[in-house]
Formats: C-alpha cells, structure tokens, sequence
C-alpha cells in the first residue's frame, strides 16, 4: 500500500471518527427533551375555537408534564420543549408549518390543528412523514375512511353522522312526548364541518319522522345572520339547529335575542360549550343547547376544571378540552408504554393500547373513540350532556326553551 494511499484511509479514518463523534454528541442531545411542536390558528377566523378548546390545554398538559418531571423514557424522565407556529387559520400555512416541524425543527412528535378543515388538511402531511395524528378536534364521515387509510392517524370527536343521528334522536323523542312539534330550521356554516353535518342532518331528521322546513347555508365569516334567522322564524319550525362556528354560534345567539325569536328548541353549533357563552349570555345562556357536553357530576373532570382555571385562568369548554387532554395523556402512556421516541410504535400503541384518562378508560376502535357526546344543554349555569342518554352523566332536556330575559 503506497504512503499516498494510507494517508487518505487515515482521513477517512479520522473523519469517520469524528462524524461519530458528532453523532453521539447529538443523539445524546436529542435523549435531554423531547421536542413537540404544532401549528395551531392564533390568528383568523379559527383562532376562537384555538384559544379556547386546543391551545389552553396543550400547555396545561405541558406544564403538567413538566411539572412531574418529564415524560419516562426507559429509567428517566425528560421535559417537553414546545415549538409552535401560526398556522392563520390557513390549510396552506399549516401544512407549511408542519412540514417546517418535521425537517427543519426536527421534533419528536407533532400535535394537530384545530378544526376539521384544517385536520384534515394536514392529515396526508403527517401520514407521509410519519408522525402520530391526534385528530381531535375534526369531525367528519370521512373518519372511519381516513383512519383506515392513515395508520398513524385517530379520531376523537365522532362522525357527522353520528352527532346528527344523536340530535335527531333526541328531537324525535322530544316530539313523540309532544314537547315539539315536526319541523326543524336548519343553518350551516359553508365549512367542512357545516357541509358534513348539514348532510348527516338531512338523512337523519328525515329517519326521525321531522321535515325540515328550512335549510341554508352561509358564507364563512358572515356577521349579518338576521336573515338566516328572519327566514327561520317565518318557517315557523319548533328547533332551529346551527351548524356553526364561533363566531357565528355566539352571532345567531346574539341577533336571535334581538328579533325576539324563541323556538322551543335553539340549537347552535361549536361555541355553545364555550365558557364565553356562558359569561357573554349570562341567564340568557339556560336552555341552549349545542354539540358536545361533557359529564359534569365527574370527580376527575372537576378536578380537571379547576386545574385548568387555575392554570390559564379560564375554564375549559364542555366538550373538546376534556377530551383533547386526554388524548394528550394517551400520547404521553404511549410513548411511555414504547420506551423511546419511535412514532410509528407510538402511532401503533394509541390504537392498540387501553389507557386511563380524565375522561375514563380509553380504548379507541378501528382509530376511532366510540362513546362520545352528541348534545349538550346549558342549565343552571353548567354545559350537562343529553345524548346519548346511554352514557354515565347525561340528563334531561329542559324543553321549551326558557324566554329570553
């Protein structure tokens, strides 16, 4: 072997060495934290649904987490470090933002967006790159589909079909004890969310024997909702039901008081569960119903409520947060349960596993958890659930609903 020879094996000997080295020295950084990052709506039209039901709770858990030492990995316990972006209620932005998560922050785990538009947006990104897909706050009749076709991705706020069939369940009930009459106003917003449900709504008013007698759907970001309701009241239908945002859900509340419309059932979409119903709408709050609920009477979900005041100094709303924490403590006894950062053994064990949580025993199925609530009712200033009336906590209608004061 020529000297020239033996000296580029000595440089390639040298820089392999320290290419080692370097990459000890960086694995042994990345076993210091686990970096979790997401992409969440601070700004735009979903930023109201963010900073009430996603946001809060992604750093409670942190804090949380954080506050007992870390998330275990083998025979210690690592912090969290978050990094997180605006996605500007945008599908594009989030997208780019998760993408910037992956390859250029190099986070361990990312955690999702809120609203289905967007989840379903970022899913395909996730699915490729690889990451657990905590779809928490989308629903959607594409679930069971996307859960199928994404193994990394799970489903926690029940289909379209199934909140519909819930509501039109419980309707049809309210009409066989002659507490309404058979016609139903309808408004949807002209999102993901709204088009869904408003379908899923049709099929199952229909099953349920009530005719809808008026069925519009409005612009995003609409702000004058008087003639949605002005058409309701000359439909003269005893429930007017909402497919609706933020925004609109606290709008049509707002604007409904205003023409003095009083159906014996209003019902109003996302929001309605909203501790800022309750505090805009004071007593005029009791006898609202909206999607969602959450079993009031439970020690952990007390427990859970004050944390949760305490921590942001804002209660949580009745629905998703609950459950939006407690997919956060499946995602931590995941990692647990794997021992190490390995996403598609993290994604595999949320499936697959059963985990304890503020919200009871969790066991998703086929990607997706099956008992969830369909309607919720403001009485006496708490959110209490009604349907499905099978499940632990849920009460009963109060129906009419009580004049506006």
């Amino acid at each position: 072997m020529t000297s020239t020879n033996r000296r580029q094996l000595l440089r390639i000997a040298g820089a392999a060495a320290i290419a080692a080295g370097f990459g000890a020295t960086a694995a042994q950084a990345e076993t210091d934290k686990i970096r979790i990052g997401y992409a969440i709506s601070k700004t735009g039209p979903y930023a109201g649904g963010a900073g009430i039901t996603t946001l809060p709770n992604y750093q409670l858990w942190v804090k949380d987490v954080n506050a007992a030492g870390g998330i275990k990995l083998g025979d210690k316990k690592l912090p969290v470090e978050i990094v997180e972006y605006d996605d500007r209620s945008s599908s594009e932005e989030a997208v780019k933002a998760i993408e910037r998560l992956a390859n250029q922050d190099k986070v361990d785990f990312i955690l999702s967006p809120w609203g289905t538009g967007l989840n379903l947006a970022v899913g395909p990104t996730l699915n490729k790159l690889g990451y657990p897909h905590l779809a928490v706050t989308s629903v959607t009749d594409k679930a069971p589909e996307l859960a199928k076709r994404w193994a990394n991705a799970t489903f926690w706020l029940g289909t379209s079909a199934q909140i519909s069939n819930g509501l039109a369940e419980l309707l049809g009930k309210l009409k066989s004890e002659g507490k309404i009459g058979g016609t139903v106003a309808m408004v949807s917003v002209a999102d993901q969310f709204g088009i869904e449900l408003a379908a899923a709504g049709r099929e199952a008013f229909k099953k349920a024997g009530l005719t809808v007698a008026y069925d519009k759907t409005y612009p995003m970001g609409s702000q004058d909702l008087q003639p949605l309701l002005k058409d309701a009241i000359a439909a003269n239908a005893d429930a007017f039901i909402a497919f609706s945002y933020p925004p609109d859900t606290i709008g049509l509340t707002e604007q409904a008081q205003l023409l003095k419309y009083n159906p014996k059932v209003f019902y109003v979409g996302v929001g309605t569960a909203f501790p800022l119903f309750k505090g805009k709408f004071a007593a005029n709050s009791d006898g609202v119903m909206g999607i969602g609920g959450w079993n009031a009477d439970s020690p952990p979900l007390k427990d859970y409520l004050a944390r949760h005041k305490a921590a942001t100094g804002q209660e949580p709303d009745r629905w998703a947060s609950s459950i939006t924490y407690a997919s956060l403590q499946v995602l931590q006894q995941a990692i647990e349960k794997v021992g190490k950062v390995d996403r598609a053994a993290v994604a595999k064990e949320i499936r697959e596993g059963s985990f304890d949580t503020i919200i009871g025993k969790v066991k998703l199925k086929d990607g997706l958890l099956q008992e969830v609530w369909s309607v919720g009712q403001w009485q006496n200033g708490e959110f209490y659930a009604l349907a499905p009336a099978s499940l632990p906590g849920a009460r009963a209608a109060v129906v009419p609903k009580p004049e506006w004061k």
